[in-house]
């Protein structure tokens, strides 16, 4: 009784921890997104902001539940509280596909974040999805196959800068003993 107890208990405390880190990522991705962003001048309303960066994080670090989460959750919350309501949909899809395509291809055969190789790959081939759902929900918000064409030079530029910023803070993260650790 005492062993049903305790793995109940073990099963319980993995899931909350679970829900807690999720969160964190998700506010990190808010953050990220919140406090540093430039509007373009080009295209219809983009943004060039440091929560692609994180999401990639995320993803790399955690795999692809929780960097889909966090995408969605962190960068679809900020278009709701930011005055970009319109956009929440099509963030949420976008960055939910991202984060999960580039967890799960830094996370195959094993690897739990660890092949830099793999993890570069993963952030490129994430970054022609996120591209594609922004394209057709600005086509079907502006009713213009061609008007979210201007958009596509931000949103390349987004994604390579977070790529920039994400890999050699994954290399540093997973240096530490928590990483080191767990993973």
């Amino acid at each position: 009784m005492q062993n049903i107890q305790s793995q109940s208990f073990t099963k319980l405390r993995t899931k909350t921890l679970d829900l807690v880190i999720t969160a964190i990522l998700a506010a990190l991705v808010f953050v990220a997104t919140v406090f540093i962003n430039i509007k373009l001048p080009i295209g219809q309303g983009g943004l060039i902001h440091l929560g692609t960066a994180m999401l990639f994080i995320a993803a790399i670090l955690f795999g692809p539940k929780k960097g889909a989460l966090a995408g969605a959750i962190g960068m679809g919350l900020f278009d709701i509280v930011g005055g970009w309501l319109i956009w929440a949909p099509t963030t949420i899809i976008a960055r939910a596909l991202q984060g999960y395509i580039v967890g799960k291809i830094a996370w195959s055969n094993g690897n739990k974040g660890n092949n830099i190789t793999l993890n570069i790959i993963a952030a490129v081939v994430s970054m022609p999805v996120m591209i594609s759902v922004y394209y057709v929900g600005q086509a079907i918000m502006f009713n213009s196959w061609i008007a979210p064409m201007a958009s596509i030079p931000g949103d390349v530029i987004q994604c390579v800068v977070g790529l920039i910023i994400a890999i050699p803070v994954c290399i540093v993260l997973k240096k530490t003993p928590y990483f080191k650790k767990n993973f």
